[in-house]
């Protein structure tokens, strides 16, 4: 249901939610809010053409989950027990979502809610927020929406993942791709992102002999941005920050390289705080790809993962600098069998998206039309980025990400049963994932160490419209 006006949106929520400008928002009726409300709420906050009612939307998303307990939250205190080796077997998954975000977010939820599972973290790359044209604000109203609709009240972690510096900008202007990230840093915690990725890998430049050169300007841009950060930190909250030594798709991570840039790293931030706290934990190169590899009919080529590298680089993580360990990118493509191996070898947390990406475009259940439509675009859009050697499956596989951003309204809107059945698909697989990484019973753990905050977002000066 679009809503026409404010006075409708109201209308709704009368015995449901009571709301205004001078009164705390109570939600009156869990029930029907979860069952007539919650779904035209997100609707509004995602796709009203009226700001108005799109920013009241949104808010009282936040509002109702502020009164239910169900807030954002920061992994760092879990982490630093987890550096102490206070907590320890098991792997956190981060999950990128970049469509239907409203109903992935709520087979995650389901998947979690059987398990009794706490330890699981939402995020959405820099990247992604381009194409998938979700912006920080929207990613959080999406996932509480799912968070309530599904009756989950716990605090709910949300990561900026991939903050990356992009290099050619870097080159060509610093100070403006520095103050990019920046401004995306506010605009993530005050979203409720209480979590975020810095990827300063970009600038290690192997090509110098020393190492410690090699990465300096990792660790140095590193340094500042986790020092702005702190600056925009909520009362009672410690944004986990994670870094990274590898990029993605790159040569594999050493113990050498982790060393070169976590002293380095000590040192800058020192020159500008003493006692300003760090790292939560470091992202490495094992030999995996964002995405995967395919091969000439689109399938996936099998990918030789060193688990010594997230074995050997965890314990120097945690005995020597405290963090909770290694970082895993690019696994969601990965053979399910070997999963288990991440928490056995000590990785703190593995980042999973693409493989959510395949089940839903490549289900039976995905209106072919739209998907047509979709790789269409993507062919017409996007054929600049067609490399000469790669056939047309192989084109589309590695580009229609880009489908979710200019498709999305499209995509929430398929049949209701369709939607079911790729939920379905996708619960399944979460279920799975979550046996493999140990992550069950991780529910009370949360509860009792994420640190949360009452969030106001700012979103609208409501008070003008209610």
């Amino acid at each position: 249901m679009r809503y026409r006006n404010i006075k409708e949106l109201k209308d709704t929520l009368k015995g449901i939610v009571e709301f205004g400008t001078n009164i705390k928002t109570k939600v009156l009726d869990t029930h029907r809010l979860r069952e007539e409300v919650i779904d035209n709420l997100v609707y509004n906050a995602l796709f009203n053409e009226d700001s108005s009612i799109k920013n009241v939307s949104g808010w009282l998303i936040y509002e109702i989950s502020n009164h239910l307990g169900i807030r954002p939250a920061s992994i760092q205190h879990l982490y630093e027990l987890m550096g102490k080796g206070e907590v320890s077997g098991f792997t956190v998954p981060a999950i990128n979502i970049r469509g239907l975000t409203y109903d992935v977010a709520r087979a995650v939820i389901r998947a979690s809610l059987k398990q009794n599972i706490g330890a699981f973290i939402f995020e959405i790359a820099r990247s992604e927020i381009g194409y998938t044209q979700q912006r920080p604000v929207e990613y959080v109203v999406a996932v509480l929406g799912a968070v309530i609709k599904e009756n989950y009240l716990a605090p709910i972690f949300f990561q900026g993942d991939h903050f990356q510096v992009g290099l050619k900008n870097y080159q060509h202007d610093p100070a403006l791709e520095i103050n990019t990230i920046k401004a995306l840093i506010q605009e993530a915690i005050e979203a409720g992102f209480y979590n975020i990725d810095i990827d300063t890998s970009t600038l290690v430049d192997l090509s110098k002999k020393d190492m410690d050169e090699q990465q300096r300007l990792n660790f140095e841009i590193a340094a500042e941005l986790t020092a702005y950060i702190r600056t925009l930190e909520p009362e009672g909250i410690t944004v986990s920050i994670g870094g990274e030594i590898g990029e993605i798709g790159g040569k594999n991570s050493t113990i050498e390289e982790f060393r070169s840039f976590m002293n380095g790293y000590r040192l800058e931030l020192n020159k500008r705080e003493k006692n300003i706290k760090g790292i939560s934990k470091i992202s490495v190169q094992t030999g995996t790809t964002h995405g995967g590899v395919p091969l000439p009919d689109g399938s996936i080529a099998k990918v030789k993962l060193d688990f010594k590298v997230l074995l050997d680089i965890s314990k120097v993580a945690r005995q020597e600098y405290g963090l909770a360990g290694t970082v895993q990118h690019g696994a969601s493509t990965l053979p399910e069998d070997v999963f288990d191996k991440f928490p056995e070898n000590g990785t703190a947390e593995i980042h999973l998206a693409t493989g959510f990406q395949n089940i839903i475009y490549d289900s039976e259940f995905f209106p072919a039309q739209l998907r047509d439509k979709i790789y269409a675009y993507i062919q017409d859009k996007h054929t600049k980025e067609r490399k000469t050697d790669q056939t047309y499956e192989q084109f589309i596989y590695k580009t229609r990400k880009k489908g979710f951003g200019p498709f999305k309204e499209a995509i929430w809107n398929i049949p209701k049963e369709a939607r079911e059945k790729i939920s379905e698909a996708l619960e399944t697989k979460f279920d799975l994932l979550f046996q493999k990484l140990n992550v069950q019973d991780t529910f009370e753990m949360v509860k009792k160490h994420a640190v949360t905050t009452d969030i106001r977002t700012g979103l609208l000066q409501f008070a003008k419209v209610l």
